[in-house]
């Protein structure tokens, strides 16, 4: 679940221009603070709704016919033929399973599914521990290998299921970016439900201040600010999207190593990176692999991660040495 809020720039000036649209059950934003001429707003407008189409069609699990539900209703061990893009998404998820032992999986959607949080409907009750088993058996992102030079995806089994939405959004955002500089825009703040790009300044000549909101269900209140520039940044929360069930509550971080939600009290991670892709995967694993491991693990590999943990009186933050000094 995503916690960052976007702020405003202090100064007199607006943002040149501001885009906006819904895509992958939520809304996008891309602010372009320099000047371009009239008719370019229309023609920006359409292309980054086809760019996100196109992510869509390639990775959606809500679209029956995008490459990545075809793909999980395949039951060929074979090599399936797939985009650029899916590949080069499946091939950085792995890279991350890799890092963080398991605790990011894109073959996860099993156990996503069944707890009731993907396509099917919502559970009010945790599923039986034999069926918690079953779907076990075909979460492992050592059974998917990704060749990116065909492109194509292989699983070594044929009930292997993809789901890519733990970091779909940034992946949006960052083909969102990339259309951006191929025009030659070069200040920019892309958004998709709270994963971000920027580039440049801002209006104002500043860096871009950007908000990480308390984790609370309510949502709004500020906790920290920092200040960027050329870089992605994502966050990952297990607070806004759960059920209750005999006085205890489930969320949708679902760990694949044990196929239950997490019982730890991290309650979101933030993550900056020049990719918001990799950002969002990154935040999703450090998020599973909880306070202690996921803060271990990303101090020990120079990843920028801002940890917000509950106690019993609030929040207590803790950041890397990597992550940007604090705004306020």
């Amino acid at each position: 679940m995503l916690v960052v809020v976007l702020l405003a720039s202090c100064g007199d000036r607006a943002p040149s221009w501001r885009l906006t649209g819904n895509t992958m059950g939520t809304q996008f934003s891309v602010t372009i603070a320099q000047a371009m001429h009239g008719d370019l707003r229309d023609e920006l407008q359409q292309e980054i709704d086809a760019a996100l189409q196109a992510v869509e069609n390639e990775m959606s699990t809500y679209r029956v016919h995008s490459e990545i539900s075809r793909f999980n209703a395949s039951t060929s061990t074979d090599w399936f033929s797939v985009s650029e893009n899916t590949c080069r998404a499946v091939e950085i998820a792995a890279g991350v399973s890799r890092l963080s032992e398991g605790a990011f999986d894109v073959t996860v959607g099993p156990l996503v599914n069944l707890w009731g949080f993907g396509p099917e409907p919502v559970r009010l009750e945790p599923p039986p521990d034999a069926a918690i088993d079953a779907a076990l058996e075909r979460v492992d992102y050592r059974l998917l290998h990704a060749g990116c030079g065909r492109p194509a995806l292989r699983k070594d089994k044929e009930d292997v299921y993809v789901d890519l939405s733990a970091y779909a959004k940034g992946f949006g955002v960052d083909r969102v970016a990339e259309l951006l500089d191929s025009r030659g825009i070069h200040r920019y703040l892309v958004e998709i439900g709270g994963e971000l790009r920027l580039r440049g300044l801002n209006a104002d000549d500043e860096p871009w201040s950007v908000a990480i909101e308390t984790p609370a269900e309510s949502g709004g209140n500020v906790m920290r600010v920092v200040r960027l520039t050329d870089e992605g940044m994502a966050t990952s929360g297990d607070y806004r999207n759960y059920f209750e069930s005999g006085g205890k509550r489930f969320s949708h971080s679902i760990d694949p190593r044990t196929g239950r939600p997490t019982t730890h009290n991290l309650a979101a991670v933030t993550v900056v990176d020049e990719s918001a892709a990799l950002a969002d995967a990154l935040a999703t694993a450090l998020l599973i692999l909880g306070p202690d491991d996921g803060f271990a693990l990303a101090e020990r590999e120079g990843i920028p991660a801002y940890f917000q943990i509950r106690t019993a009186g609030g929040f207590e933050e803790r950041a890397t040495g990597a992550f940007p000094a604090f705004g306020r």
